[in-house]
């Protein structure tokens, strides 16, 4: 079952669908509901190695939707930490939560001053009104 439309106040977004949960020099990664409802019902994750870097505002890996495949934007740069298996084995469980068991990756903040960039809920629901 999908999840409710939900833009949590607490993270940090990026315009191009993602999400950030900064805690310290860490950092949990993430599409926003918009992303996978737009997609549809995810059916594979393609993740980046634990170990490599990812680059703000580049692709970090790709979704799989029954309509769709797209990429997924880092909205911050650093090292993987960890890929969310749960999802790479049931990717749906994205549609399902994504802000909590749905999480992609986590990483170490490679430059914490990115997140200065992000957007607030506030202004990423601007962003989809614009749309």
């Amino acid at each position: 079952m999908a999840a409710a439309e939900s833009y949590p106040e607490e993270l940090k977004y990026h315009e191009e669908h993602d999400w950030a949960r900064v805690d310290g020099d860490e950092a949990v990664l993430g599409i926003t509901w918009f992303a996978a409802d737009l997609l549809g019902e995810l059916v594979h994750f393609e993740p980046p190695a634990v170990g490599s870097d990812v680059t703000k505002d580049q692709s970090y890996g790709e979704v799989e939707s029954v309509k769709a495949v797209s990429d997924v934007i880092a909205p911050l740069s650093g090292e993987v930490l960890a890929v969310n298996e749960q999802v790479v084995d049931a990717p749906e469980t994205v549609n399902e939560d994504p802000y909590g068991n749905g999480w992609l990756i986590r990483i170490r903040l490679g430059d914490p001053g990115e997140t200065d960039d992000l957007l607030d809920a506030a202004a990423y629901r601007q962003v989809l009104a614009n749309q």
